[in-house]
């Protein structure tokens, strides 16, 4: 069952506002923080999205990287999402981790560069890709758009920065929404009027 704007929105204005992981800012100043980065480097509106929802899944199974265990939070909200966006939006989310993983392996120094918490997280998640994984995660559709993501998401964690409201990333997801609505599908059509009224 797809989630509506309506419960995008309860869930990172409620559960968000608990503390993200082991990070100094809660999980919704960091969907912000990342959202706010993405659209500063003229990002499309798709990876906007994308990067305020990334971490969506983290409030749909809350405490299970600190419960010590990958809490495999880059797939647990497409479910959720598909059939309300596009592709553009959900590749990106479910290959984010992956190119935490593909970064470590391909640019020298960056695992240097990731907080503390994200350090723990990368060994949850199977650490580093050996050199043929990494050129296999690279050839995927969207691989570009989730390392660029990545990068976002590990800059989203500065305590008190000022972002815009969630409102003004939620226009973007619904404009976004209406325009994919045709791509998406007839047999989504109905319930995505509902929604998007």
């Amino acid at each position: 069952m797809a989630l509506s704007f309506d419960d995008i929105e309860h869930l990172l204005s409620t559960r968000g506002f608990h503390q993200y992981g082991r990070e100094a800012v809660s999980q919704l100043e960091h969907a912000l923080q990342c959202a706010q980065l993405a659209e500063q480097a003229g990002e499309t509106p798709a990876t906007v999205v994308a990067a305020l929802l990334h971490d969506l899944g983290h409030l749909l199974v809350p405490g299970g990287d600190t419960a010590g265990q990958d809490d495999l939070h880059q797939y647990v909200a497409l479910p959720f999402l598909r059939g309300l966006l596009p592709d553009a939006v959900l590749e990106p989310i479910r290959l984010h981790v992956d190119a935490k993983r593909y970064l470590c392996t391909m640019e020298a120094g960056y695992w240097e560069t990731l907080s503390p918490a994200s350090q723990h997280s990368l060994v949850l998640q199977g650490g580093p890709y050996t050199v043929s994984e990494a050129g296999r995660f690279a050839s995927q559709p969207f691989a570009q758009e989730a390392i660029r993501l990545r990068r976002y998401d590990d800059h989203a964690k500065a305590p008190g920065r000022a972002t815009p409201p969630l409102a003004h990333y939620l226009a973007t997801t619904r404009a976004l929404a209406r325009e994919a609505l045709p791509i998406l599908g007839q047999a989504h059509a109905a319930p995505q009027a509902a929604q998007l009224a």
